[in-house]
């Protein structure tokens, strides 16, 4: 037998051959198969890794050639290299296995190989593998898994996110923190002393304390009030001033009606109340109207002096109002009388009514003659304007 036969027996037609059962190859990069040659596979997947830059297929394709370029680089002289890509179809099932061999048929015809290096994405390498030993022997399977999955990897990212926000966000410490450390430290005290049959009862009342305050809002209520006490400006002296004589008017009132209700007497005879409840209205204004008025003329006096500090046209009117409001204690006052004692008669009565239309009159006409004199003094507008002069 001559030297070149049996150096041609001895060689090794080896085909390094990648499967993409799915038909991604065709399906998003427009490539037929087979493809044959190291440029043509080269080629074709970096189409297919432009087209979808997250297809396996590409990769195990990359992996092909990077191992054709390996095993040709050793230079070995009895192996013959060729490397080439089959694929199936996206139906799946027995249609893309027909086609695999088939194609698997045309290019044994054209590179009759004595064994195949199967590179594939590790999901369908035990579909193709039996097709593939069936017709030539496999002497190496190299798996291709993608390292980062998408789906892993986003989750771990958001795991870490949630992580680092209940580690540094207060908000969310407290709850899934600082209550549990609550709860582990009662336990760990309760132990020192043997009083471990203590802790439900803890536990539920710290469970129960911190349901109630999140339930009605209690801790941001305490926020809210905090941080209104840390940025709070008191306003100017004119608005304390009537904010303080309103506060010092409403408190005058209520003592006032106390002391009306505590000047009613007591009749023992509560069964007919309507025919003395004149007399008990009369007593009850007699016991209250001054403190009542003083506070109306206490609250209306601070907001003249706020408005005089504001240079508002509105504290003549006010002004005029404590005015008639003064002489309306003389008018309760007789009207007390005659609820009290008909007897003495409302002569009284009706001259203070008239005496505080009279007074009513002249204040409205001192409040134009100061409003004339002193025009450059208020800064007013034309609607306080209108609604003095209908006033």
């Amino acid at each position: 037998m001559a030297p070149e036969e049996t150096e041609a027996k001895e060689q090794k037609r080896i085909l390094i051959l990648s499967v993409d059962r799915d038909c991604d190859l065709g399906l998003k990069a427009g490539v037929k198969t087979p493809v044959i040659g190291r440029e043509e596979n080269l080629n074709a997947a970096i189409t297919l890794a432009l087209r979808d830059p997250e297809e396996p297929d590409a990769n195990a394709m990359f992996e092909a050639v990077s191992l054709y370029d390996r095993l040709k680089n050793e230079g070995k002289p009895e192996e013959v290299l060729e490397i080439a890509t089959i694929a199936g179809s996206e139906l799946g099932g027995v249609g893309a296995d027909r086609k695999i061999v088939a194609e698997l048929n045309e290019l044994l015809s054209s590179f009759s190989a004595s064994e195949v290096i199967l590179v594939t994405d590790g999901y369908s390498d035990q579909a193709v593998l039996p097709l593939i030993e069936s017709r030539v022997p496999v002497s190496s399977v190299r798996r291709i898994v993608v390292k980062h999955s998408e789906s892993i990897e986003e989750t771990a990212a958001l795991f870490t996110r949630y992580i680092k926000m209940i580690m540094e966000n207060p908000r969310y410490s407290r709850i899934a923190l600082g209550l549990p450390g609550l709860l582990l430290l009662i336990l760990g005290i309760l132990s020192i002393f043997n009083l471990l049959y203590y802790y439900w009862i803890a536990f539920i009342f710290v469970l129960s304390v911190f349901m109630l305050m999140k339930g009605f809002g209690v801790d941001k209520t305490t926020k809210n009030f905090y941080k209104w006490m840390k940025e709070y400006s008191p306003p100017p002296l004119p608005v304390q001033i009537s904010n303080f004589s309103a506060v010092a008017g409403a408190l005058c009132v209520a003592v006032g009606i106390y002391l009306g209700i505590y000047q009613i007497p007591a009749s023992p005879d509560m069964a007919g109340w309507l025919s003395i409840l004149p007399k008990i209205a009369g007593y009850f204004i007699k016991g209250s109207m001054d403190l009542i008025i003083a506070g109306v003329c206490v609250a209306l006096l601070g907001r003249v002096i706020r408005w005089y500090f504001e240079h508002d046209v509105r504290l003549l009117r006010n002004a005029a109002l404590i005015a008639s409001m003064a002489w309306s204690r003389v008018i309760l006052d007789e009207t007390s009388t005659v609820l009290i004692q008909p007897e003495w008669g409302y002569e009284k009565l009706i001259l203070s009514i008239v005496v505080g239309i009279l007074i009513g009159i002249a204040s409205v006409l001192v409040i134009f003659v100061i409003h004339r004199s002193a025009a450059r003094f208020f800064e007013e507008t034309e609607e306080q304007v209108e609604e003095l002069a209908e006033s």
